[in-house]
């Protein structure tokens, strides 16, 4: 005998057909300093990001209120910048927390689609050389592609058997593979590694070093800092400077390289989801992997746009790295060749 199954709409029972939805609501009747406060960004950016994943937000479904696309990515947005589910963002938004999870899961695979469109590193000569000069007008350092670093995002602990994602400070995240330009524009984000892998290993196992190494990225170099090893295609700072252009070159390092740093404050204060203030990411490792990228495709969308956060919020308030460092040493005889050729003509 067949069994008749029900199936309920969330936001009918809590809400009723008469409640006031977003599928209702237009962007022209609030301010920009609304939507900046609640979900982000202006409305302007809203629209773009509606063109740009309304075709995937709009997928049949057998739903007969299927939420709009318009809808999705503001609940999305609202979840990446306050990090929370809770009744505010409900509220505002008009949907249950069911369906924001929906929504939050839907618009952020369609933004993990788009991330190679995103983030990438330059790909012909004249936007590479840019992307030096800018980096060379920062502190004289030359032949710099990108500045590379790690950060740990938490994440809900998988299961109590996996250590893996257990870092050093005892508790469960992410460690996150990243690279900028001298605009904090991302170049590459490897947001999957787990938490217990100290930063020189992510390295070591990443998509980014089988690129340097297979010469992908020729006539320049990263920089790191001391958790990484010196290779010919990552300059790292001297342990212990002696010499007058070793001191300029590891000052220039440090300048240069303090971008990436503004970088991550820049991500984790616009994205709140990310920054542990209203908990850690409740998701699987894969899922919360996901969410970092997306917001990762929002950043270098955002800065697209001509939306700098460092601008806009006090860099003063900028927190320093999360942890110590080990210094690694480097047995890379061609790495120490070309550092030292790089004091001798720029430092000297």
């Amino acid at each position: 005998m067949a069994v008749p199954i029900a199936i309920l709409d969330c936001d009918l029972l809590l809400y009723g057909r008469g409640h006031r939805t977003l599928d209702r609501f237009k962007l022209e009747d609030v301010t920009d300093e609304y939507l900046v406060s609640t979900y982000g960004f202006p409305r302007q950016f809203i629209y773009y990001l509606v063109d740009l994943l309304g075709t995937n937000l709009s997928r049949p479904t057998q739903r007969s209120r299927a939420i709009s696309p318009e809808t999705q990515i503001l609940a999305a947005l609202g979840f990446y910048t306050s990090g929370s589910f809770q009744t505010r963002m409900g509220d505002a938004i008009g949907i249950s927390q069911a369906s924001m999870s929906r929504c939050v899961a839907n618009v952020t695979e369609a933004l993990v689609e788009r991330a190679s469109q995103f983030i990438h590193f330059p790909e012909d000569n004249a936007s590479m050389q840019q992307v030096k000069d800018d980096f060379y007008a920062l502190a004289g350092m030359p032949g710099v592609l990108g500045l590379v670093d790690c950060t740990h995002v938490a994440i809900k602990a998988p299961n109590a058997e996996d250590l893996s994602y257990v870092n050093r400070k005892g508790l469960h995240s992410l460690n996150c593979l990243m690279v900028c330009d001298a605009r904090g524009l991302l170049l590459s984000a490897e947001t999957h590694w787990p938490g217990s892998l100290q930063d020189c290993t992510v390295l070591q196992q990443s998509a980014l070093r089988n690129q340097f190494e297979a010469g992908m990225h020729k006539d320049g170099w990263l920089l790191g800092d001391n958790c990484f090893f010196l290779r010919p295609w990552l300059m790292t700072p001297l342990h212990i400077p002696e010499t007058p252009a070793e001191y300029r070159y590891n000052m220039a390092h440090s300048a240069t390289h303090n971008v990436i740093e503004q970088t991550f404050w820049s991500i984790r204060s616009r994205f709140r989801c990310l920054d542990g203030s209203k908990g850690t990411l409740q998701y699987s490792p894969e899922k919360a992997s996901h969410i970092i990228l997306a917001c990762c495709v929002l950043h270098n969308i955002a800065l697209e746009h001509g939306l700098d956060i460092w601008s806009s919020l006090t860099m003063g308030q900028m927190e320093q790295p999360e942890e110590e460092y080990e210094h690694m040493e480097s047995l890379d005889s061609e790495a120490f060749q070309v550092r030292k050729e790089l004091l001798i003509t720029h430092f000297s």
